[in-house]
């Protein structure tokens, strides 16, 4: 089986940067700079949701070409003080799978201790490790949930597993790990729950988004005259409650915000596709085999375990980096003429 048919791409070791300033920090030709990582730490996940993964879940990646423990925190320890990244954010896959997540956590929490380290899961087994999580370093936590409704949710997971989802979703809150942030991608089949889901999240006393679907899901059936869109669903939410703009938190934020009924309660939807944040994204992506991703949509990817394995200092690993990230794209280009999807599906790249 060869490389692209795993939906693997090209990995260069290098990327022309003859033109770049000299500055430390993750700068790229547009003017933007990188200030949240995101690290995909597995590909697996313990459900099959069908804009993100294949119903026999993704080929599995080798042990050996999987960024172990140690090296995971070498890299974000780079990050955060070589290339002035601020925020850390764990994901998969479902990061819950790794079984030394604690050690990845505890010690990037050592290397890094004034950097928030946050973590999207399912929340699937969550309620056995939050209190761990928590006590290890870990910040807050956003959680996938698209329904409250047991039946639709097994449908569109393809595992009945809503009640786990529940207990993680309020361990997490036991153990303080907040704000909780509850992440639903917009698909046609859902939004009839859309507003039974805001109210139980308004209930529970976590922040609700709503999220455009992109065309990242591995069987790539993605069609845009299929896509709910932000407004659509604003509208279906406005039959049941009353909605004022709120605005963002701020410019690099991707979810616009609506208070609900007068608020405090509130409710956010990123409209990754009608409303594109491509100007003011600040991301940069490791995967779980240790290359760099400077855009969801972008195949290019720069490899930075070889150079890791190979001998490489923290100077030469932030100089690949920031390579990688100067010739960042403009944007995603979903809108474009001849747009194509990339190889990886979200479950492969981290969210």
């Amino acid at each position: 089986m060869t490389t692209v048919a795993l939906g693997v791409p090209a990995m260069p070791s290098s990327a022309p940067i003859d033109d770049r300033p000299d500055v430390d920090q993750l700068v790229d030709r547009f003017g933007r700079v990188a200030r949240d990582l995101r690290v995909s730490i597995t590909e697996k996940c313990s459900l099959r949701c069908t804009y993100c993964m294949p119903e026999e879940g993704l080929p599995p990646i080798p042990v050996r070409n999987l960024l172990t423990a140690e090296e995971i925190v070498r890299l974000v320890d780079i990050a955060v003080h070589r290339l002035g990244v601020r925020e850390v954010r764990f994901t998969g896959g479902e990061p819950l799978m790794r079984p030394d997540l604690e050690r990845i956590v505890a010690g990037c929490a050592e290397r890094a201790p004034e950097v928030p380290l946050a973590m999207t899961t399912n929340a699937i087994g969550l309620e056995h490790r939050a209190h761990k999580l928590a006590r290890a370093g870990l910040s807050r936590i956003n959680i996938s949930l698209d329904s409250i409704d047991r039946e639709h949710f097994a449908r569109l997971t393809r595992r009945d597993r809503l009640p786990s989802v529940i207990a993680g979703i309020r361990a997490a809150a036991d153990a303080g790990l907040g704000p909780l942030k509850i992440n639903a991608v917009l698909m046609p089949e859902m939004l009839g729950g859309a507003a039974d889901l805001l109210e139980w999240c308004l209930n529970e006393g976590v922040a609700l988004r709503f999220i455009e679907e992109m065309p990242l899901d591995a069987d790539h059936e993605w069609a845009r005259e299929n896509m709910v869109t932000a407004d659509r669903v604003l509208a279906v939410l406005g039959e049941r409650f009353t909605l004022s703009e709120h605005g963002r938190e701020d410019p690099s934020a991707p979810a616009e915000e609506w208070l609900v009924d007068g608020g405090p309660g509130t409710v956010g939807v990123i409209a990754s596709v009608t409303r594109s944040f491509c100007s003011d994204c600040d991301r940069t992506r490791l995967t779980a085999e240790g290359t760099v991703r400077s855009c969801l949509f972008s195949d290019h990817e720069i490899d930075l375990r070889a150079a890791l394995r190979g001998g490489a200092d923290d100077e030469e690993l932030a100089q690949l980096w920031r390579g990688a990230m100067w010739n960042k794209w403009a944007g995603h280009g979903i809108n474009a003429d001849g747009f194509a999807p990339p190889q990886r599906s979200m479950g492969a790249i981290g969210g």
